[in-house]
């Protein structure tokens, strides 16, 4: 059974890489954005494009399979689960995580981006990942996990943040114990994200807008 809990943090992990280094690219001086999956990069900044001119909304997503970015999503999750069945035998609980994390995967980020509103209130991190002024932080997407971790939380305002790092619902006694636990594991993780607080509100005061990068297949 411990393989399921496993499961969901070893995807929230992979969700910040993948997100992170495949979809987004690594920036190259004077040459286009590299990444081993290109035609994953290219979707995904296509659909960075529609969200930040329509407010955060992807219509995209109520055509389901006959949209390509769409498609290109879920062929991917589908491969992915793929590769975990390969386990299923050793570790069935495990790979039943990752069906999970994969179905909650797809079912929270098309809700979010059909259902603004919605989004900007379960799951603020990737509001902020994508209407920010720099949209090259906040790479988790069901849970803010690893952003916290590895210090790439970007959060753009108090009244629009999670409450606690874990990006669940707690009562109060229990999420006051669990932020001062945080910040007392995550010393330098934190000294990040309060840093990154500040740049954020002085790039908004600034009206300072990071540009997209023009991207292509064969990038």
């Amino acid at each position: 059974m411990i393989g399921f809990p496993i499961a969901l943090v070893v995807a929230n992990g992979f969700e910040w890489y993948a997100h992170k280094h495949l979809l987004h690219g690594t920036p190259r001086k004077g040459q286009p954005r590299y990444s081993p999956a290109p035609t994953n990069m290219k979707s995904h900044w296509a659909h960075h494009k529609i969200v930040r001119t329509s407010a955060y909304g992807d219509d995209g997503y109520r055509e389901g399979l006959k949209n390509w970015r769409v498609s290109n999503e879920v062929k991917s999750l589908l491969a992915l689960t793929a590769v975990t069945s390969l386990v299923a035998p050793v570790a069935p609980f495990f790979t039943l995580g990752t069906y999970y994390a994969a179905g909650r995967y797809f079912y929270v980020h098309r809700r979010s981006h059909l259902d603004p509103e919605w989004g900007k209130k379960t799951i603020p991190w990737h509001y902020d990942h994508h209407m920010n002024s720099n949209q090259d932080a906040n790479w988790c997407v069901t849970r803010p996990w690893f952003d916290y971790l590895m210090g790439t939380r970007v959060i753009s305002s108090d009244d629009l943040a999670e409450s606690n790092p874990l990006g669940i619902t707690l009562p109060a006694f229990v999420e006051k114990r669990v932020n001062r636990l945080a910040r007392r594991l995550l010393p330098n993780a934190f000294a990040r994200l309060d840093e990154n607080r500040r740049e954020e509100a002085g790039n908004r005061r600034q009206g300072i807008d990071l540009p997209m990068p023009e991207v292509t297949a064969a990038a």
